[in-house]
């Protein structure tokens, strides 16, 4: 087993908001992950780490998971948070609500609908701020679930990921996140939902320097040859629901069922971000299976938000 981290101090992320995965140095995404797991398994030690410091969650969008792990990360790491939700800068400008809420916490978590917006927070907050979810990246979901992946496959061994669905901001953040640390990525996606071009090519980039593959293909099944890891998400996010039926129509032949599943590894296991439309993007007995790793990428959520709010604030 390796040496335990110290619980104090915790070295600061260099950048000064977490606006995207590429806001942590390659060091700093490896230290995050060994954090998370250390928080993981001696909470009691850092109870009060963040003891007199509070955090507002600045909503657009409904939440389960990234709401309360959120909460409950300030509030078990000894600070506190506060909670809204609705649209950011609509009743006033919103150089005006970062300048307003940075007079009162230590922190803001964004979810919000355009990257636009949390990067217009960030310009005017004299606070970290932290992107809990954009249209272009789901950073904090990414650093989840690579830590859960770490913790069925080992920290070293080779390990490619398979995202098989739509090429959109959890495959954006997962692929520069999977490569940053050798695993490999492959994406299977329909005709006309590939990913963003510009991130594509930043991971290549990034890949090479790894020496992980990366694979975008619109064949489900050569993306999933070989991988450990088979992860998909709703086809029709919050936002593109007038998109629905044509959607569901491209990606039928994704859904992750008994039979794709098969194609991957013997001991693969499955992801998804949740929430899950079961019967759509994945069926009810790969979502029950016990090779399912989907409760414990939410658990982790609380760990790895836990290591980053340490990082940013402690």
């Amino acid at each position: 087993m390796p040496p335990r981290l110290a619980p104090n101090p915790v070295p600061k992320i260099g950048a000064s908001d977490f606006l995207r995965d590429l806001d942590l140095t390659n060091e700093e995404l490896v230290y995050l992950l060994e954090l998370a797991d250390d928080v993981k398994q001696f909470p009691r030690e850092y109870e009060r780490a963040l003891a007199g410091k509070s955090v507002a969650l600045l909503f657009e969008k409904p939440s389960l998971r990234t709401r309360l792990t959120f909460e409950l990360a300030a509030k078990q790491l000894g600070g506190d948070s506060v909670f809204t939700e609705g649209p950011i800068g609509g009743r006033e400008p919103l150089k005006d609500v970062a300048r307003n809420v940075d007079r009162w916490v230590s922190s803001i978590v964004a979810r919000v609908f355009s990257q636009d917006t949390a990067e217009e927070l960030a310009r005017w907050s004299s606070v970290p701020v932290i992107n809990a979810l954009s249209d272009l990246y789901h950073p904090c979901q990414a650093l989840a679930d690579v830590q859960t992946i770490r913790e069925r496959f080992g920290a070293r061994e080779k390990v490619k990921l398979a995202f098989i669905g739509d090429g959109n901001n959890v495959a954006h953040s997962l692929m520069i996140t999977a490569v940053r640390l050798g695993m490999d990525f492959a994406l299977g996606c329909p005709q006309g939902f590939l990913p963003n071009p510009e991130i594509v090519a930043q991971t290549e980039g990034l890949a090479a320097v790894s020496g992980a593959a990366l694979q975008i293909t619109h064949q489900p099944a050569e993306a999933l040859a070989g991988a450990h890891a088979v992860y998909t998400d709703v086809w029709t996010s919050m936002g593109q629901e007038r998109e629905a039926a044509r959607r569901k129509r491209a990606f039928q032949p994704f859904q992750v069922n008994d039979t794709l599943f098969a194609l991957a590894r013997p001991d693969a296991i499955f992801m998804h971000c949740l929430p899950a439309r079961r019967g759509e993007e994945v069926t009810d007995p790969v979502m029950e299976s016990e090779r399912s790793a989907v409760f414990d990428q939410a658990e982790n959520r609380l760990h790895a938000q836990k290591a980053l709010l340490l990082m940013m604030l402690a």
